[in-house]
């Protein structure tokens, strides 16, 4: 029996092991694909897989691989040798020994990239391994994450060991143990986050921050250590994260170091030591609770430990700590309503009751309390739970519970990370794809995975919601204050301060002129009196927001600005949690906040009980818009309903994105929505007012094609509409019937100017959208509206390749169903032409050069045009459906994102590469839709507030706006390498 196969002694073996499995339909297609693959092995590998798979629980498991995890299929397929390894093989040992042995052979081995291979090799075995003991339940998901954690640790030591060695080689440092060049080099690797505490999820980045000390290297003289460390830290990302044809290690992410926009990826410790002792921020304390030397010179990683001791664990439980506490836990949570908590599209890491809540609910209060109780600085989540139970600081209870919750949330995040090898942490957006994720979980249905999700979010957001209840200070407040007093009062400013106001002069100065009414919104005595009566409400709101100084200030302009607002008062007043919502509007985004002093009633939307729900979907925004509609009784009155029912739509998306309960690409399609619903309407309005006047043509059709951003359902705050409008009637009737008759094209011409007129006409309430028609054919020199067989003749003869790339967006949103069949047969058909893929490339690269010199590529925060930005990515998504649509028309979607995905799923973009565009794809959307809503002109950081800084660093998921910046950064070298790459 060949040595690999099952044998009846040999349950140690990992495939004897499995206790559970995915749970996989008898309907799906997972056994033909398992079975073709097994047909295509050499007889005798086959016949041992087979083998293997007679074990309770093993088909189970690589059927639901076929049927759910691309990823790990590919890892499967990629070798047959490697999964009978893996299947017969003991876990714990065969880790150990992959490891071990991938660190001997790098040290026989004399190019990077020889290197890159047994690196990357030992990865898609140690990645299959580990993801097979995930799956079957043969580890618990804590010893999944240290086995990861101790393949990141050996990977990056055995790089830098590589490395360094090469530099001894060259003569530019010494070495007393060749086999280990780091001791006494003077280069401390720090592991940081998840893998500092030995919890990697299964498809991390690395946070590494590399440090060197000047001082006490092994250095030749002549070489200077800033330069040599710097290029060695390069040197180490680049063979750990560079793609290969075997993939790539880890993704090295090295922004946690002292303020990443500015510093090179190492440091001094002098220079570092100086940072965090002057200028260290709170998240950094926390973010050091983690750190833990993993590469390097151990012992002068060790010693630097020791020296950052005092900067994370403060002696005293002073006033300072605590209310950077409150800070922290505010910048978290923001405003989020009281909505139940989603399972679709629910982040399971930041989500409400997710994972960081819990290592936030541990870390505060190691923070606050590990300066005198030495006993809570340990590294690892649960065993901090367990130490803060055991200490009496948390019940037993919510230590038990808070573990469970985090074993079953790490669980979901492994399980969504395996399906492409993606740094996700979502769950999908609709219920159908949740099902095919509960099934790949081992659930039998979404309704049971439900279950148990939502029984441990809401368990885990009832004691974070407890967490430092009450005044920060332990102070009561002090009864009977004087909000009249001004910056004289010493019990009001006493008070203020115990809120958490910063500056409570300038509060207390500013609220005794909101006490003395002399604002023209307050001169009604009712109002006046209800403001009075509201104002320590508000102070206590304004005291929740997350720059409460700046709040009041904030405010206080919208206060100024103010024309009407008995009712907006009477509303805040009767809903204090708004107040804090209200101070984020103000404070982060003033374009919002002019809209609100312009017309309060479009608040009155924030107090549906709807608002925090699910958005509404099309349906649901028809019906509400036909509400808004109903009793118009003129056009202009019309026109204007209509706008407000834009600006308030705005306004509550908007809303929703700031307080962070949509994401982005809900976001995107929310607005989409909006206005395809605004254009339906308009669309049928205007017909039926011009027939009044010109009459018809008989067998007339009209259809409104969406391109751009509204065609991909992509839009943001400030989006204009990309339309083209088409159009078809009967030859041998060219005239219209009515009294005012028009002939054929003229007619339409007319139709659309109208059309435009609906849209662009400036009434009381504004614009209702800009529109814009230069796609259509011929763009400006070509008639407004265009007949769709010319339309189609046009498409096929003259278009040039970018506008055929455009075409890969547009969708008929407004139509009889038969036209709109009509219209998507012309476009299939151009898009699923073939086409010369090196001729395609070309146009496609001229294009980006184009763009490039007309309106440069140089402005990091130019999200869209900055080289890397938003055009690469929706570029390679328009080449990659030209050029492979003819032989697979099912890559074709509107959406960048599906498309992506589509190209990943076959075959036409590796999905390394794809997964680093969906990854850029997401941060430039959730960064783009809040730079629309906040800021009217080109974003500037310079001038940029702290409030809008700190809602764009979270929208980024990093800690502060310098991290965001390395991080954008980063991300554009990334794609424009992938640019490059696919197009040239």
């Amino acid at each position: 029996m060949n040595s690999s196969a099952p044998g009846n002694a040999e349950g140690h073996r990992l495939a004897a092991r499995f206790v559970c499995g995915p749970h996989v339909a008898a309907a799906s297609n997972a056994e033909q694909h398992l079975k073709d693959w097994l047909a295509e092995l050499e007889p005798e590998q086959s016949a041992v897989i087979d083998a293997w798979l007679d074990r309770p629980h093993a088909k189970r498991i690589l059927l639901g691989i076929a049927e759910f995890s691309p990823y790990l299929f590919d890892l499967v397929r990629a070798d047959a040798a490697r999964l009978i390894r893996v299947l017969a093989c003991d876990p714990e040992s065969h880790l150990a020994s992959l490891i071990e042995n991938t660190a001997r052979d790098v040290l026989a081995v004399g190019s990077e990239t020889e290197v890159m291979h047994l690196l990357r090799r030992m990865k898609a075995e140690a990645a299959l391994l580990i993801a097979l003991c995930d799956i079957g339940g043969v580890w618990p998901v804590m010893r999944v994450t240290a086995a990861l954690t101790d393949l990141a640790v050996a990977s990056v030591q055995t790089a830098l060991r590589f490395l360094l060695r090469q530099e001894v080689g060259r003569g530019r440092m010494t070495a007393a143990n060749l086999d280990r060049p780091e001791e006494g080099s003077g280069l401390i690797v720090l592991a940081m986050g998840k893998m500092g505490a030995g919890e990697l999820n299964y498809s991390s980045d690395i946070d590494l921050i590399v440090f060197f000390d000047p001082a006490a290297t092994s250095l030749v003289p002549d070489i200077e250590p800033a330069p040599f460390f710097v290029r060695v830290t390069q040197a180490l990302a680049r063979l750990l994260q560079q793609r290969s044809g075997d993939g790539y290690v880890f993704r090295v992410d090295l922004r946690l170091r002292p303020d990443p926009a500015s510093t090179q990826v190492a440091m001094s410790i002098d220079a570092a030591l100086h940072y965090y002792e002057r200028e260290g921020r709170t998240w950094e304390r926390a973010a050091m609770i983690k750190a833990r030397p993993c590469a390097g010179d151990a012992r002068a990683g060790e010693a630097l430990v020791s020296e950052l001791a005092p900067f994370v664990w403060r002696k005293h439980l002073d006033f300072a700590a605590l209310a950077d506490v409150h800070d922290m836990k505010r910048q978290m949570q923001t405003y989020r309503g009281q909505s139940e908590i989603a399972v679709e599209g629910h982040n399971v890491k930041v989500g409400r009751g997710g994972i960081r809540e819990i290592e936030f609910f541990a870390q505060t209060q190691q923070l606050i309390a590990g300066g005198r109780h030495p006993e809570l600085r340990v590294r690892s989540t649960l065993l901090a739970l367990n130490v803060l139970a055991n200490s009496n600081w948390i019940t037993f209870e919510a230590c038990q519970e808070l573990t469970d919750a985090y074993e079953f949330l790490r669980r979901v995040e492994h399980r969504l990370q395996m399906i492409a090898d993606e740094q996700t942490h979502a769950l999908p957006d609709d219920r159908e794809a949740v099902e095919r994720f509960a099934n790949f979980f081992g659930y039998d249905s979404r309704a049971s995975f439900a279950k148990d999700l939502l029984g441990h979010l809401k368990t885990v957001q009832g004691h974070y919601s407890k967490l430092f209840e009450g005044d920060p200070t332990g102070t009561a407040k002090l009864p009977d204050v004087d909000y009249s007093g001004g910056p004289d009062d010493p019990r009001l400013l006493a008070h203020l301060a115990t809120l958490g106001f910063k500056k409570p002069m300038m509060v207390a100065k500013t609220v005794q002129q909101w006490m003395a009414g002399d604002y023209r919104v307050l001169r009604g005595e009712v109002t006046r009196n209800a403001f009075i009566e509201f104002v320590p409400g508000l102070i206590d709101g304004l005291a929740h927001a997350e720059d409460p100084d700046d709040a009041v200030a904030a405010f206080d302009r919208f206060l100024g600005a103010l024309q009407r607002g008995g009712r907006l008062i009477s509303l805040l007043s009767q809903n204090r949690d708004l107040v804090a919502l209200v101070a984020l509007i103000l404070g982060a985004a003033p374009r919002l906040g002019d809209m609100l002093a312009r017309q309060p009633q479009i608040m009155d939307g924030l107090i549906d009980p709807r608002f925090f729900g699910a958005m509404p979907d099309q349906k649901e925004l028809s019906a509400r818009l036909a509400a808004t509609l109903k009793d118009a009784d003129s056009y202009e009155e019309f026109l204007d309903r209509l706008r407000l029912f834009g600006q308030e739509s705005l306004f509550l998306i908007g809303t929703r994105i700031l307080s962070g309960t949509v994401s982005a690409q809900q976001a995107s399609v929310a607005f989409a929505d909006v206005a395809e619903g605004i254009v339906n309407t308009v669309h049928g309005l205007v017909t039926d007012r011009f027939a009044a006047q010109h009459g018809r043509i008989k067998r007339q059709e009209t259809a409104i094609l969406a391109m751009g951003r509204l065609g991909s359902r992509e839009m943001t705050a400030s989006s204009d509409l990309d339309l083209i409008l088409l159009y078809d009637f009967d030859d041998e009737n060219p005239d219209s019937d009515g009294e005012r008759s028009l002939h054929g094209a003229q007619y339409f011409a007319r139709f659309t100017q109208r059309l435009i007129s609906a849209f662009t006409t400036r009434t009381n309430y504004g614009v209702l959208y800009d529109v814009d028609m230069r796609l259509r054919p011929s763009g400006r020199a070509g008639p407004v509206a265009s007949r769709i067989d010319a339309f189609a003749d046009y498409q096929e003869r003259e278009a040039w390749t970018w506008e055929h790339m455009a075409l890969t967006r547009a969708r008929v949103i407004s139509s009889s169903p038969a036209f709109r069949r009509k219209i998507e047969d012309v476009i299939r058909g151009v898009l699923t032409r073939p086409r010369d893929a090196a001729g395609t490339a070309g146009d496609v690269a001229d294009m980006r050069r184009a763009i490039a010199l007309e309106k440069g590529e140089d402005d990091v925060w130019d999200l869209k045009l900055a080289a890397g930005g938003l055009v690469d990515i929706d570029f390679i998504a328009q080449y990659l459906q030209l050029v492979h649509a003819a032989a697979k028309p099912e890559i074709l979607s509107v959406s960048t994102l599906q498309v992506l995905d589509n190209a990943a799923r076959l075959g036409v973009l590796p999905q390394s590469e794809a997964e680093i565009l969906r990854s850029a794809t997401r941060l430039y959307h959730d960064l783009t839709q809040i730079i629309r809503l906040c800021v009217t002109e080109k974003f500037n950081p310079e001038t940029a507030g702290e409030n809008l800084q700190r809602v764009m660093a979270r929208a980024g998921d990093t800690p502060d706006f310098s991290t965001l910046e390395a991080r954008v950064r980063e991300t554009q070298a990334e794609v424009r390498r992938v640019f490059l790459e696919i197009v040239g």
